[in-house]
């Protein structure tokens, strides 16, 4: 039932759009890059942490949500599994000694996604490196000369 009241479960956000002129993507390289802004753009961000012992009580005191390395196992490179662990996270933060057997264990599921994690090691703090992921916005440019990316 639709009626004249009924509440939108769209949150309105800014999107910016870049159009490029003199660039032939046929011919030219593709590129792709970050931005990181002074703001976090989206306010229901996701974030997995899948870390060795310490980042993952540090991940647990502040509430974030976290995966060991047996956890990623137990996927088992089942790239239905893996897909669905993508979808169901923004973005991704490992420890630094993990971060090269992720595709072992995972497969290239994490990358296919564009959500290979960003590496943590342990000098950093948590909580900086989580606010710096959740500013930075990912833009890449494919066969089309338009460029859009949601920054508010």
């Amino acid at each position: 039932s639709s009626g004249i009241n009924a509440e939108w479960s769209l949150r309105p956000g800014i999107e910016l759009q870049i159009a490029l002129k003199n660039y032939d993507p046929s011919r030219d390289k593709r590129f792709s890059g970050t931005v990181k802004l002074r703001h976090i753009p989206k306010h229901s961000f996701k974030l997995c942490v899948i870390g060795d012992e310490k980042h993952l009580d540090q991940a647990k005191s502040l509430k974030i949500d976290c995966r060991s390395v047996e956890d990623l196992k137990k996927l088992n490179k089942n790239k239905k599994l893996v897909k669905k662990l993508a979808r169901s996270y923004d973005a991704f933060i490992a420890s630094d000694g993990l971060i090269k057997q992720i595709p072992r264990i995972l497969g290239p599921g994490l990358n296919k996604a564009g959500k290979f994690p960003t590496s943590l090691s342990h000098q950093e703090a948590m909580e900086d490196k989580v606010e710096t992921v959740k500013r930075t916005i990912k833009f890449q440019m494919k066969k089309v000369l338009c460029l859009a990316v949601a920054i508010g």
